[in-house]
C-alpha cells in the first residue's frame, strides 16, 4: 500500500513500514526497503511525503519464495504505485482542455 500526503519541500520523501508478520526474515525485510528505495530515487515523484506498507505477508505458499521473484513482483507493484502518483500531478497541474464555442 502506498499513502501520500503533499509536503512543502521542494522534493519527495519515503518511508518503508515492513512488519516483522508480513516479512519473517530480516533479509526479506531489508530486500523490500531496499527496492522501495531504488524505485523511488528513479522516480519524478512530486513533493510529496510517501509510506509504503505491505498489506499481505510475502512469504506465504502462493507468494513469492525466492529473492528474484520478490523483487520482481515488488518493482511491478511499487512502480504501478508511484507511476500512479506522477500522472495524478501531472493532471492536477495540466490546464483544463480549451472549450469550444
Amino acid at each position: 500500500m502506498l499513502y501520500t500526503r503533499h509536503n512543502q519541500l521542494p522534493h519527495a520523501r519515503l518511508g518503508v513500514v515492513v512488519a516483522k508478520r508480513f516479512a519473517p526474515r530480516a533479509a526479506t525485510r531489508n530486500t523490500i526497503k531496499r527496492v522501495a528505495r531504488e524505485l523511488f530515487r528513479t522516480s519524478a515523484l512530486p513533493p510529496i511525503d510517501c509510506v509504503v506498507r505491505l498489506s499481505r505477508a510475502v512469504n506465504s505458499k502462493d507468494g513469492p519464495a525466492t529473492t528474484m521473484r520478490l523483487k520482481a513482483e515488488l518493482r511491478v507493484e511499487l512502480s504501478r504505485l508511484f507511476a500512479a502518483q506522477v500522472a495524478a500531478q501531472a493532471r492536477s497541474v495540466a490546464p483544463p482542455p480549451p472549450s469550444s464555442p
